[in-house]
């Protein structure tokens, strides 16, 4: 019994901590953002560039941001997440996690994670609210307004498609002006 105390206490301190360290809201609005209309994952996968992110405590002090997506045997998709820790000549972080499909039909509302599958409520919406007609500039964020990802194939976009993502977002509620320009190398 006193294990099981223990462990109670140990995850609500867990949960509080978060509560504590969770971004704020960047998102006026009630009703939810519209996501993409249908994503063809396959295009979708591959290695992206991260152009602007609103800050969070899993990025800080990250530069050179990348996100890799490959799609796996049981449906999920594989993600691996490279950030340069403290500038573009820092050391190398990687983080792996999987997502899987929310919305079957459309392919534009996923849940990520990062946690061990054993960890019970880790999972974050990533949900695609935009990609372009060549897969090139994509607008994913959360639809609570704490998190947003302007993302690229190029790691300096043209400043039309980078001028287009952040309206998209604008139109979708959120503050643009909260995002941070992450610094990247170009090719």
């Amino acid at each position: 019994m006193k294990r099981i105390v223990q462990l109670f206490l140990t995850g609500l301190a867990v949960l509080t901590l978060a509560a504590c360290v969770s971004p704020p809201v960047n998102r006026v609005g009630d009703a939810p953002p519209t996501t993409q209309e249908k994503v063809d994952l396959n295009r979708y996968a591959g290695l992206w560039y991260e152009v602007a992110r609103f800050p969070n405590w899993f990025e800080k002090d990250c530069e050179g941001v990348t996100a890799e997506y490959a799609l796996r045997d049981d449906g999920k998709i594989a993600v691996t997440n490279t950030c340069r820790k403290g500038g573009l000549d820092g050391k190398v972080s990687v983080s792996k996690g999987r997502a899987r499909i929310v919305d079957p039909v459309h392919n534009s509302k996923l849940k990520v994670k990062f946690a061990p599958a054993w960890v019970p409520f880790a999972e974050g919406d990533y949900w695609i609210l935009d990609v372009d007609e060549d897969y090139q500039t994509a607008v994913v964020a959360a639809p609570n307004g704490r998190y947003l990802w302007i993302l690229s194939r190029n790691p300096r976009p043209t400043a039309e498609a980078f001028s287009r993502a952040k309206q998209i977002a604008t139109d979708q509620g959120y503050d643009v002006s909260a995002l941070y320009l992450t610094k990247q190398r170009a090719n």
